[in-house]
């Protein structure tokens, strides 16, 4: 997936971290035709950006982002109007892009027109990854009713209710169909769903190795929505390659993470900002109640995952109005792995796991995606995270945000 073409640009004077090293380079990088030329080098391409006492990262990518969750709650994201959710989501992607996320993944939601529109330059936005509806059991994490609701639910704009082995392979095989870069699964309880305990498994085994099958027979995978190492080991095992969220993750399961080389997505900025503001914004008393048990124990998990040798990524997950707390999470990120660890995640790892070796870094032929911060965020991390802080977006090449004007 690659957006419209892109233009020339050379910055100057600049701090490069090329999503590797702490060791910044100094000297220029040059972009032509949207694409990486050379960094640290001497030649020039189209207009001048002079970067002198800035750093010069690579586009960061969320790779846990809700376009079409405009609400907290789970009725409301899944059976409102399509055409409000989509005008909604992309605000909430014109917001993700002005704070230096290039590159974001739609796991539960998204679709090909929103996809297409981005690619035709209909609306600025990230690069744009999308797995469709997330895949749920009866009573899991997807469905949105409560118990006392007698009513049918089987899709919406974000979830779809699919049970059983060939229900699962053709609602997967349709995704595929239909642009998906990857599939999503619920395969453990959470916080904005009603009915179910956060700890129990989801799905049968059968049920998850034939989508985890199809999905690696189309040369992509499966990323699992899972807390507790229960439903942790019960994704990997039968296939699963991304974790998400992972807070209740402990260091046996995630040893088995490490030898399946599974990645782990936290979202820490979510259940922070349904802490602070959940209850002004009317989430429910149920989910207030779970957010609570699964709250503290993201950081740890983080750090759980980092010393067993998982791949750990950065995502936001953040709904309805907390969606403007996307920095937050790279704030509460680097508590619990440094600066540079968290800068891995959002660019390095992210990219590996979503197979796009052009993105998340800035080397030759890397895409044009540019992040300029007013400092060196190994001396001084707040220019991450502090959304007063100046910042300047150049995606393809393009400066779609410059804040030191």
């Amino acid at each position: 997936m690659e957006s419209q073409l892109g233009a020339d640009l050379t910055i100057t004077n600049a701090r490069i971290f090329d999503g590797r090293t702490s060791d910044l380079i100094d000297g220029s990088i040059v972009i032509r035709g949207g694409v990486v030329e050379s960094v640290g080098g001497m030649t020039q391409a189209g207009p001048t950006l002079d970067a002198r006492g800035k750093a010069v990262l690579p586009g960061l990518i969320d790779a846990h982002f809700h376009a079409y969750a405009v609400s907290l709650a789970g009725l409301a994201n899944e059976s409102g109007p399509l055409s409000y959710s989509a005008l909604a989501g992309a605000h909430r992607l014109k917001s993700a892009l002005r704070r230096g996320f290039t590159t974001v993944r739609d796991v539960a939601g998204g679709d090909i027109g929103l996809s297409n529109a981005i690619a035709q330059g209909l609306l600025p936005a990230p690069r744009y990854y999308f797995t469709g509806p997330a895949l749920s059991q009866t009573g899991g994490h997807g469905d949105p009713r409560t118990a006392d609701i007698d009513t049918c639910f089987s899709h919406g704009h974000m979830c779809a209710i699919v049970d059983g082995v060939d229900n699962l392979r053709k609602a997967v095989r349709e995704r595929f169909r239909t642009g998906s870069h990857a599939i999503k699964i619920m395969t453990s309880g959470g916080v904005v769903s009603l009915t179910d305990p956060i700890r129990l498994p989801q799905y049968s085994a059968e049920e998850i190795q034939a989508v985890t099958d199809e999905a690696s027979r189309r040369g992509s995978y499966v990323a699992a929505h899972a807390y507790s190492p229960e439903a942790i080991r019960h994704s990997v095992l039968n296939g699963v390659r991304s974790i998400e969220h992972g807070n209740l993750l402990d260091e046996d399961t995630a040893q088995l993470m490490a030898e399946h080389e599974s990645f782990l997505v936290p979202t820490l900025a979510a259940y922070d900002a349904m802490n602070r503001r959940g209850e002004l914004l009317n989430l429910s008393s149920i989910s207030q109640k779970k957010n609570s048990e699964v709250l503290e124990a993201g950081q740890t998990a983080i750090q759980i995952a980092h010393a067993a040798g998982v791949k750990v990524g950065f995502g936001s997950d953040l709904m309805g109005e907390l969606e403007d707390d996307q920095l937050c999470g790279v704030r509460l990120q680097i508590e619990a792995s440094g600066v540079l660890e968290t800068l891995r995640a959002m660019t390095t790892v992210n990219s590996e796991l979503l197979q796009n070796n052009q993105i998340g870094r800035l080397s030759p032929g890397s895409v044009g995606d540019v992040l300029i911060l007013d400092g060196n965020p190994f001396e001084d991390e707040a220019v991450l995270w502090d959304e007063a802080r100046p910042r300047t977006v150049v995606q393809n090449g393009s400066v779609v945000h410059d804040g030191f004007q």
